[in-house]
């Protein structure tokens, strides 16, 4: 069996599951159990799985492992994107959001949005000034993390990788 890897996957579920209790404790309004299946939010999978990922190759190969290194670079990628690129565009697509719903209630008027299909046609989709229809077509709310987050993160993916390197897999 992979011990890193199966390390690294149970972070990311361990920290999914638990982005529920956490929001209905800091934001019941917030707390929605679809939460557990989106990106965002307290603590940061993904930095989780590569602290997680990191902190198991330490264990099994030790420190001064090129798997360690290779894992380390990753892994810094992976955190700084969550809190960068990530995070920006999350909160681009917030504004953008709340300017589509302002046309809409304003203007009463009819929008037309663009996607590209697979063949990459480019066709327009007109939506109805119904603002439950344009409420549809949002895919996600908020992409990336906060530094917190993202710390927190870091800690629960070396939490996890302790319990599995030294109770789960002794």
């Amino acid at each position: 069996m992979n011990q890193v890897l199966f390390t690294s996957l149970a972070a990311i579920i361990f920290t999914q599951v638990i982005k529920l209790p956490i929001a209905y404790l800091f934001n019941r309004k917030s707390a929605q159990i679809n939460i557990i299946t989106s990106t965002g939010g307290m603590p940061s999978s993904h930095s989780a799985a590569v602290s997680s990922l990191i902190s198991s190759l330490i264990f099994n190969y030790g420190f001064s492992s090129p798997y360690v290194a290779i894992a380390t670079v990753f892994g810094v990628i992976v955190m700084f994107d969550s809190m960068g690129v990530r995070r920006q565009s999350g909160e681009q697509g917030l504004v953008l959001d709340e300017l589509v719903k302002h046309y809409i209630q304003t203007h009463n008027k009819q929008i037309s949005f663009k996607h590209s299909q697979a063949d990459a046609d480019i066709n327009p989709i007109i939506l109805d000034t119904d603002l439950r229809e344009y409420e549809r077509m949002i895919v996600k709310k908020y992409l990336g993390h906060k530094p917190s987050e993202v710390i927190m993160g870091v800690l629960t993916g070396m939490l996890v990788a302790v319990f599995f390197n030294f109770i789960v897999f002794k």
